[in-house]
């Protein structure tokens, strides 16, 4: 129950929040007016200080109306779980990070087929449109991957730009309210296991059973242990990496909800653009050009 106190705060932030908005509206409006009169354009230093003014205001009554109309939401306790929840599936029980895997591998195919069957058909020599969009992601792979691996046939690429779109799909899923496959470590492992094969494969293809061993053995055959010792250390490396920096998102995420409580409006939005769109894509280059450098290491 609520106590006397308590309501007038209440009542009081919700008046001043619109006396707020309202202040903002016709601060704005006079300087337009006056911008106007004077034949003049609102500079956005005019304009900075009343939209931040009608902002604050607005977020303030916002707030305040959702509280009073659904009162407060209940306090709960703030956990945050290294592993990934897991649900019943028909009597089986799978790892979440398993089905959200499944649904974007899904929605990815499916984007794929209609590219296939509605863009590539269209696709003319003067680009346009998603074609150009199309051409620009495949022509910057091809000569990323090129410029850090000396060339090494079309697989490469077509690798890179398919883990690339995975990552950032994976994490965008995370704006939904799902657990993003990414911030778990058997997810990131796997990518890492991969790039781990794939840097074998080509030390092995461009220098020999051979001379991938004697490569490990330069400068000199007693740097050889230490050597495999770094290379069985890369999928750990690349795994932890990538894990850490999606799950220490996650749980800066759920830190500002738990402790916004019922103000938990807009500004986990604005934050949740970098941390759940901005955030992995730095995290995605930084993978593809660890796995780049890697493979470039090995076939020198």
């Amino acid at each position: 129950m609520n106590t006397l106190p308590e309501l007038l705060l209440r009542y009081a932030l919700l008046v001043l929040g619109l006396a707020m908005a309202a202040g903002g509206f016709l601060w704005r409006r006079h300087i337009a007016l006056q911008a106007a009169s004077s034949g003049q354009q609102v500079t956005r230093k005019q304009a900075l200080w009343p939209t931040v003014l009608l902002i604050a205001g607005l977020w303030c009554l916002v707030e305040r109306l959702l509280q009073l109309l659904l009162g407060d939401k209940p306090a709960e306790a703030f956990s945050v779980s290294i592993w990934a929840p897991r649900v019943d599936l028909g009597g089986v029980t799978v790892s979440s990070t398993v089905v959200v895997t499944w649904v974007v591998m899904a929605v990815l195919l499916v984007l794929a087929v209609l590219i296939r069957l509605l863009v590539i058909p269209r696709m003319t020599d003067k680009p346009h449109g998603i074609q150009n969009v199309l051409e620009i992601c495949v022509e910057y792979v091809c000569s990323y991957t090129k410029s850090n691996t000396g060339g090494l046939g079309d697989g490469l690429p077509s690798y890179i730009f398919t883990v690339a779109v995975f990552l950032v799909s994976c994490a965008a899923v995370e704006l939904l309210g799902v657990r993003a496959p990414t911030a778990d470590i058997t997810m990131t492992f796997a990518l890492a296991l991969v790039t781990f094969v794939l840097i074998n494969f080509y030390g092995l293809k461009k220098k020999g059973l051979g001379g991938r061993i004697k490569s490990l053995a330069q400068p000199t055959v007693a740097v050889f242990p230490i050597k495999i010792v770094s290379e069985l250390a890369v999928p750990v490396s690349l795994a932890c990496r990538l894990f850490g920096n999606m799950l220490g998102g996650m749980i800066v995420m759920d830190l500002l909800y738990s402790a916004l409580g019922n103000a938990a409006i807009g500004f986990p939005s604005v934050l949740g653009l970098y941390f759940n769109v901005f955030h992995p894509l730095i995290q995605t280059y930084i993978f593809i050009t660890l796995t780049l450098t890697y493979i470039g290491e090995a076939v020198e």
